[in-house]
């Protein structure tokens, strides 16, 4: 299997990332690729049991059956490592490693939408800008200060965070969003009641991504009041209760 460039060649990596893809029924008009959470610092594989992959294989699924009849393939990455690892940034390289893999595999006009949350949400924003991505979602992202946002002008991004988040507070995407903004990316932001772990009002996260991915892809029009954020100023379209 492929794997992505690594600074030290003469160490190749005996671990790899992988892609659980779901297909869409009959042509594929759009790709959703899941980008699950990790830790700050590991280069321990990602456990199989992990709640953090838990999570998104729920939100994958999900996405799969509302949106596989309107042509909706989507992916879940796997990375190599569980850790984001400082400067390496092992999460966003993996990212963009998939995004490849899937512009081989579809072809290079079928768009992409992220979704990523808290470790694979700050990958997903990083990844922003890479070629055939048309949205991110980024679910209580970890975007601590200083996180890039120059590649995301003219992007959609849309954020949700849970008010009561106590690991990734919620000030952290309030602070990216108004600096993306400046950027000139298009971004709306909504918060939702509970924390990290998206399992109070979970259909409303799996929903709020769905209907992020039938936009982002072209497939539906953006929901209006996710519409409505994306042209109100800052904070006004960066703090709207979901």
């Amino acid at each position: 299997m492929t794997t992505p460039d690594t600074p030290d060649a003469a160490r190749p990596d005996p671990r790899s990332p992988a892609l659980e893809q779901l297909p869409a029924n009959g042509e594929t008009r759009g790709i959703a690729l899941f980008c699950h959470g990790g830790t700050v610092t590991s280069v321990d594989p990602p456990k199989e049991r992990a709640l953090s992959l838990v999570r998104m294989r729920a939100f994958q699924s999900f996405v799969h059956r509302s949106t596989a009849d309107r042509g909706i393939a989507t992916a879940l990455l796997r990375y190599r490592v569980a850790g984001w690892n400082g400067e390496a940034a092992d999460a966003f390289q993996d990212v963009r490693w998939a995004i490849a893999q899937l512009r081989e595999e579809h072809g290079t006009d079928v768009p992409i939408v992220l979704v990523g949350h808290s470790m694979g949400g700050r990958a997903a924003l990083r990844a922003g800008g890479e070629p055939s991505v048309t949205a991110v979602c980024a679910l209580a992202p970890w975007t601590p200060p200083g996180e890039p946002v120059m590649h995301l002008g003219g992007q959609t991004v849309v954020i949700l965070h849970g008010r009561g988040d106590r690991w990734v507070p919620a000030r952290l995407s309030a602070e990216f969003a108004v600096r993306a903004r400046r950027a000139k990316a298009r971004v709306a932001r909504f918060t939702i009641v509970g924390g990290h772990g998206m399992v109070r009002r979970s259909h409303r996260w799996h929903a709020f991504a769905r209907d992020v991915v039938l936009a982002g892809t072209g497939l539906e029009p953006m929901p209006e009041a996710i519409a409505h954020a994306l042209t109100q100023p800052s904070p006004e379209g960066l703090a709207v209760p979901l």
